[in-house]
């Protein structure tokens, strides 16, 4: 009695307090649990019998429920994403003129139009993506892209080509809104971070030509926020959301092979995320195989995606074209129309009397050579030489290319019938088909390689040097210990008898002397990959004279053998091995070319196209505002992260949780993507140019716009810094509006639509560095 009294009386209490309805049901709800509770757990009669009729009730008047698509329109996404066209496309197919680097990706598309092979040291994802706009556009590939500058002929389809760019560059724009809603406090921050990029230049000049870091860096930023998703859902939905970061991740560096940054910052983010929950309480299994799925989709799907890409890559290309050399004898053989055409008929088995040339099978492509001149009698650091026949690595079809297989005991150089045709371990001499002379090696030092021995075609001087010109054949990729070597797949090296050495392509040129040939030596490591050669071009000797036989070496045409069928895996593991070996051959040095230390201070342009009637030009230019004040946040950012750090250890607070996990939230993602996308380049020993700079600098702008942020949300959080508050958007309006008319200023040099005067190009030289061509009026 008196626990129910007591209960009224507060019940009472409760109710006089409270007016809302909805809480009036809860403490209802309350009291009717507790009345329960001092019962023996089991429900009344009467409360049974209400119970079950408002069951009944409810499940009566609840409406039949359907199946429902809820889509939500962010407004602020779409106005930027118009706005960004409305940049991007504007009199998209002006100039009427080949813009930098449109050059080649121009002659890419054509080349992907006729199914001609071609190669270059990036993945074919970009260029597949120019292809298939052309292609939509009816393009037939009938363009030469001769030289920067060119006019474009009516049958290219410029706006076409250049707008898969233009649309990437402005999904850019909008992207970027949605990662930095992901990162920053408010939501101001995330529409600053997208008028930044909008209202940079160098993004707008990338993003109006057949230029490829728009796709990159859009896919890129995909690929970020799309794992960003992911590590903060659970469930199906950070899955879903993996997934489609791995996809955007393997077009990205499916693009170009620096989107491979962004895929080790994704790494990180995930492995954080992983390390997190190591640190929870939960089953071993359970995390386990949270991290096995994680790691399962990030490997796979973008490596599918990379794979994928090659194979339609040479699919698209089964005919052969200017690239061939580049790739190996059985590659160029399996093109339709290359070395197969010509050399149906031609020899299989090399035997006593083939004629051969032999090519450098990895890296550089180049054939083993020689010629009559001889090596100088002293080098210029003063060593002494054999003075014998040159023998040097030619990267050209040439006649001097030519050597005759002999058996050391046979004196006629005519094959027999049947062929006695060379096995894995004979022992042979090459004689060098226009002088005769038999590839030598000896105990004197190389010209350029002086570690290894000199090879040479071996002269008898009747000096105290007797020909060694005796070398065995070893099959490396022979199916048996008796494997005939074959021309074309028979990968061989040539072991030296006397020395134990291996014939071998030096990767260094000849002085003068030597006409810049490649080097040759006889190398103690056998087993390096610079030691494998391959017969490319083979025929059989027919006569034994020797002014026949030159007669017969000279008229031969200078083309390869049988059809060869490599699967799609052998071709594939070809080319990935060729990109590398080919990337330190890029062109050195540039008029245009800078250093990674420029760039955080746009030291250089780059002129992409100057108007041959008038002073209208093309530069990749930045905003110099956004791109100084940047660099600033790189500071800001580092210092910050300093202090908090030092504070933190001497137990000073200086952020609530929320807002420190945002800082370092911000330092993950953006100040880290960053570095990973800057520093790599500092150890890349190749010619630079300031849009290898681009996707390091998309981080840098969003670190600005966060850095913004976090100064504002500090001036809200302590009472004696609010009344600057007012003080400092003023100062972001100003700055922002001088961002604006920076990159309206500079916009002439971006659209290239502008007849500029000597006066006009001075005022926009604001370094001294900037390299502006000035057309002089008559």
């Amino acid at each position: 009695m008196e626990v129910k009294t007591a209960k009224k009386r507060k019940e009472k209490k409760k109710v006089n307090e409270v007016t809302d309805s909805s809480e009036e049901c809860y403490l209802e709800n309350t009291s009717t649990n507790i009345e329960r509770k001092a019962g023996d757990g089991a429900p009344a009669d009467n409360e049974a019998e209400s119970t079950k009729s408002t069951e009944q009730i409810m499940e009566v008047d609840q409406p039949v429920r359907g199946w429902y698509l809820i889509v939500q329109i962010d407004i602020v996404f779409l106005a930027l994403l118009m706005l960004a066209l409305s940049t991007r496309l504007h009199r998209l197919d002006e100039p009427r003129y080949i813009v930098f680097d449109e050059l080649h990706y121009g002659r890419y598309v054509s080349l992907y139009t006729k199914g001609v092979f071609f190669f270059d040291a990036h993945p074919p994802l970009g260029k597949q993506l120019l292809y298939l706009a052309g292609n939509a556009a009816g393009y037939d590939g009938n363009f030469t892209f001769d030289r920067i500058g060119s006019p474009y002929t009516n049958n290219v389809p410029i706006h076409a080509l250049r707008l898969v760019p233009a649309v990437a560059g402005s999904l850019l724009i909008s992207v970027t809104y949605t990662l930095m809603k992901e990162i920053a406090n408010y939501h101001w921050t995330a529409i600053l971070a997208a008028l930044l990029v909008l209202f940079e230049n160098c993004f707008l000049a990338q993003s109006r030509f057949m230029l490829l870091e728009s796709i990159q860096i859009l896919f890129g930023l995909c690929g970020v926020l799309f794992a960003i998703k992911s590590t903060r859902n659970n469930g199906l939905a950070s899955v879903v959301w993996l997934c489609f970061s791995a996809l955007c991740l393997g077009c990205c560096f499916s693009v170009k092979y620096s989107g491979l940054y962004t895929y080790y910052l994704v790494l990180f983010l995930v492995g954080r995320q992983i390390w997190r929950r190591i640190g929870q309480a939960g089953s071993g299994l359970q995390l386990c195989l949270s991290i096995l799925w994680r790691l399962a989709i990030l490997i796979i799907i973008p490596l599918s995606v990379y794979v994928g890409v090659f194979y339609a890559h040479l699919a698209m290309l089964p005919k052969a074209g200017p690239h061939d050399s580049v790739m190996t004898s059985a590659f160029q053989a399996s093109l339709k129309g290359g070395l197969a055409s010509i050399t149906r008929g031609q020899p299989l088995h090399v035997a006593h009397g083939s004629q051969i040339t032999l090519r450098h099978t990895h890296g550089r492509t180049c054939w083993l050579h020689s010629h009559a001149h001889v090596y100088p009698v002293r080098y210029a650091d003063g060593r002494g030489s054999s003075h014998q026949q040159q023998v040097t690595c030619y990267s050209f079809k040439d006649v001097n290319n030519w050597w005759i297989v002999k058996r050391p005991d046979q004196a006629s150089l005519a094959v027999a019938r049947p062929p006695d045709a060379i096995r894995h371990g004979d022992v042979v001499q090459l004689l060098h088909g226009i002088t005769s002379r038999a590839l030598n090696s000896h105990d004197v030092a190389a010209a350029v390689s002086p570690q290894s021995q000199e090879v040479s075609c071996y002269i008898d001087y009747n000096v105290s040097m007797p020909a060694q010109n005796l070398w065995r054949i070893e099959i490396i990729n022979r199916d048996s210990d008796d494997a005939t070597w074959d021309s074309i797949r028979s990968l061989v090296r040539l072991i030296h008898v006397d020395s134990g050495s291996a014939l071998r392509y030096s990767g260094r040129q000849l002085p003068a002397w030597g006409f810049h040939q490649h080097e040759v030596v006889a190398d103690k490591v056998v087993t390096h990959q610079d030691t494998i050669w391959n017969v490319e071009e083979h025929r059989y000797t027919k006569a034994e004279d020797r002014r026949e036989r030159e007669r017969e070496l000279v008229s031969a045409e200078m083309i390869p053998t049988a059809v060869t069928q490599l699967s799609f895996w052998e071709k594939f593991a070809e080319l990935q091995y060729k990109m590398i070996a080919h990337a330190p051959d890029a062109p050195q040095g540039h008029m245009f070319a800078s250093e990674p230390a420029e760039w955080p201070l746009l030291v250089r342009s780059i002129a992409y196209w100057l108007s041959p009637n008038s002073n209208a030009q093309i530069h990749l230019i930045g905003n110099l505002v956004t791109w100084y004040t940047g660099t600033l946040a790189v500071v800001v950012y580092s210092s910050l992260l300093a202090i908090y750090a030092i504070r933190q250890r001497r137990a000073c607070i200086d952020l609530p949780p929320r807002a420190s996990q945002k800082f370092y939230d911000a330092g993950c993602i953006l100040f880290l993507g960053y570095w990973l996308h800057y520093l790599p380049y500092f150890f890349i020993d190749r010619t630079l140019f300031l849009h290898h700079y681009l996707p390091a600098y998309i981080f840098k702008i969003l670190l600005l716009a966060y850095v913004i942020d976090h100064i504002y949300h500090i001036l809200h959080l302590r009472e004696k810094t609010q009344s600057f508050i007012n003080l400092f958007i003023m100062g972001l309006v100003v700055w922002l509006v001088y961002v604006i008319i920076t990159f309206k200023k500079f916009s002439v040099l971006n659209y290239g639509n502008f007849d500029l005067s000597e006066n006009d190009l001075m005022n926009l030289r604001w370094k001294d560095t900037w390299d502006f061509i000035l057309h002089k009026r008559g």
